[in-house]
């Protein structure tokens, strides 16, 4: 018989790893007990981040970001843009975003032979092998760079596509960003610090190894797929194969020989197959009750596809149509509400369930020390959910 770890296991893991109970010293910590943070909305970097730390502050983020540089933006598991520590990245390059390079760029030689606006290019293989070499040359000339510039520096930059022909959304478009997303994909150059605040998405580009000196660690990508694994199972475990698939992006595989290179122990979950490391099935102390406000995309509830045993009956009003979550109110390992901020800075919340005086008194109390360290900062999520709308008038 698989040892059993209980549903209330999973939650107590998860309140100690995700730096949720306790929180973290720094914040390379807090980004590397969740392996890393979504950074599809600038905001969540830094607001799931502050949500781990005992001092939440946005300048100490931004210091880890682009002063000491010890996190890095990129893209990764399921071509999302995450926040990673840069041991970290290493592994997500390797195991992740290279696979993401090579399909991209067959689906943008393909465009670009077919949806060519107003022509198609010829041999569009070679083109785009030239403009993308030329584009880095002008970054590396220039140190660091927007897309703009590089556009001006290497024209061929603004070639245009013609997507979606006869449908009501068609659109004609220049392929800059999705050249330079392939040059970010294969490693060659990295995001910068945004143009304007915090929660700008218009970032600067350097050479990546110069933003990083060196570069980046080069694995073997059968090698650097089992160590993330092995670190996801860490954060995340034990949990269904699904998940680390789902979260991953991998193909089943891949997810397989992942697995088989890390040797974990079969585990039920409370009736549920799942996967353990071998050094994890001792049971983890149970923290005192606990109360964490988590931001839109936060890596936690964004962890595992079946979220049902910390979910709860909750999604509609807590997802978007498109699978996004909302602001969070999380007491003890479940979610037990939401919250949005209003214009005004107040912090508004709205409990989805009977959470006892006890737990009462400790949201209403973390909801005024967010308030307090957001002080003049206002966000709106990016991907806006039924209940973060609702309480935000």
């Amino acid at each position: 018989m698989p040892p059993k770890i209980s549903t209330d296991q999973r939650r107590a893991r998860l309140a100690a790893r995700h730096h949720l109970a306790a929180p973290a010293a720094t914040v390379t910590d807090a980004v590397a007990g969740v392996v890393a943070l979504h950074a599809t909305d600038p905001a969540t970097v830094h607001l799931s981040a502050c949500a781990r730390l005992a001092a939440p502050a946005v300048p100490a983020v931004e210091r880890a970001l682009y002063e000491e540089r010890t996190l890095l933006r990129l893209l990764g598991m399921r071509r999302t843009v995450f926040v990673t520590d840069v041991e970290t990245a290493a592994l997500v390059q390797a195991g992740c975003s290279a696979d993401i390079e090579v399909k991209q760029r067959k689906l943008l030689e393909q465009h670009l032979g077919q949806q060519g606006y107003p022509e198609n290019v010829p041999e569009p293989s070679a083109w785009l092998k030239e403009v993308e070499a030329s584009a880095e040359a002008a970054l590396r000339a220039r140190g660091s760079a927007t897309a703009q510039q590089l556009s001006e520096d290497e024209p061929r930059l603004r070639q245009q596509l013609l997507m979606a022909t006869g449908k009501p959304y068609e659109a004609i478009g220049n392929v800059t960003s999705r050249v330079l997303f392939l040059l970010a994909a294969s490693g060659r150059i990295a995001r910068g610090r945004p143009r304007g605040s915090w929660l700008s998405s218009q970032y600067v580009w350097h050479p990546l190894d110069e933003w990083i000196p060196g570069g980046l660690r080069a694995w073997d990508a059968d090698e650097a797929r089992a160590e993330l694994a092995r670190r996801w199972l860490r954060a995340y475990g034990p949990a269904p194969v699904s998940d680390l698939r789902w979260w991953t992006g991998w193909t089943a595989g891949q997810t397989k020989k992942a697995l088989a290179a890390v040797s974990p122990v079969e585990v039920d979950l409370d009736g549920m197959p799942g996967v353990a490391l071998a050094d994890d099935l001792e049971p983890v102390p149970e923290a005192a009750p606990w109360v964490a406000f988590l931001p839109a995309l936060d890596p936690t509830p964004m962890g595992w596809q079946d979220r049902d045993w910390f979910l709860g009956p909750h999604r509609e009003a807590l997802f978007d149509r498109s699978g996004n979550i909302g602001p969070t109110i999380w007491a003890s390992g479940r979610i037990v509400g939401g919250w949005a901020q209003r214009g005004s800075g107040e912090i508004a919340y709205r409990l989805l369930e009977d959470v006892g005086a006890e737990t009462r008194a400790l949201v209403e109390a973390e909801a005024e020390r967010c308030a307090e360290w957001f002080g003049e900062v206002r966000v709106t999520p990016r991907f806006r959910t039924p209940l973060e709308r609702e309480l935000a008038r």
